[in-house]
């Protein structure tokens, strides 16, 4: 996990991608935790996003460095039931404003099982980050 979280850290934006029935959907993200060996991705219960993550757990996250290598980070969502994970990611992005009691609004938060996590340069074969 710490070989992908320094990839994510080190890209900063990441993209993760859904699909809405048969129209794929790709989003920009930047907030992640590593917690309890578990790496973390958090979206908004309200959001498409949770809603289409529920509806078709297979998801792909891609994130680019500017050395020219990418990650591709595939598997399948699974939403942690304890919330004290999307306490520890809100205050970690800061995002105390859209998620608090005043708002209603509250964090899923999920893991990649079933994964693969591919770094991969330019023009190059890719390297397991899971080996």
């Amino acid at each position: 996990m710490n070989k992908i979280a320094d990839f994510l850290k080190e890209a900063g934006v990441f993209f993760l991608a859904t699909e809405d029935g048969a129209q794929p959907k790709v989003r920009p993200l930047g907030a992640f935790i590593v917690e309890d060996g578990k790496l973390l991705f958090g979206v908004g219960e309200f959001k498409d996003v949770y809603k289409q993550l529920k509806a078709d757990p297979l998801c792909e996250i891609v994130a680019c460095k500017k050395d020219g290598h990418w990650l591709r980070y595939t598997g399948k969502a699974v939403f942690e039931t304890d919330y004290k994970y999307a306490e520890k990611m809100i205050a970690a992005a800061h995002l105390e404003a859209i998620y608090n009691e005043q708002t209603g609004n509250r964090l899923g938060v999920f893991r990649l099982e079933d994964a693969t996590a591919v770094d991969i340069a330019v023009m190059g074969p890719g390297t397991d980050l899971l080996a």
